[in-house]
């Protein structure tokens, strides 16, 4: 699933008005070069990866009830297929910043939608 955050956390980490998400099955996921390096604001089941080289911030893991890798989907060699399925902080978005998200939510979607939002994206998107 895709998906834009607009946290003031992911604006400053990102540099931006919102940080961009493909979220991958931690299963469908490797880092097959490089060691990456947590940095960036962290939780106790928050990890933000960032490159050692130039400490772009490459991606997220969580713990194990979230099963997902967050990945920059700006950090892909090509990411033109990207647009954002869902929109989450919506409450801290700064008022010009718009994205075309399907679905919008204040703070982050919860618990529950998760399942059908994946279904759902899963239907329209069946390549990705």
């Amino acid at each position: 699933m895709t998906a834009v955050c607009h946290c003031t956390g992911c604006q400053r980490m990102s540099g931006s008005a919102f940080s961009t998400t493909a979220m991958i099955p931690v299963d469908g996921f490797e880092v097959i070069a490089g060691k990456p390096v947590v940095g960036g604001l962290k939780g106790p089941d928050i990890h933000h990866q960032h490159c050692p080289e130039c400490h772009s911030w490459v991606f997220t893991t969580f713990g194990p009830e979230r099963p997902f890798v967050n990945l920059r989907a700006v950090m892909l060699e090509d990411s033109s297929w990207f647009a954002p399925f869902i929109e989450t902080c919506t409450a801290e978005k700064l008022p010009w910043a718009e994205t075309g998200a399907v679905h919008s939510y204040e703070a982050f979607p919860p618990p529950e939608a998760l399942a059908p939002l994946l279904a759902e994206f899963a239907a329209l998107h069946p390549t990705h």
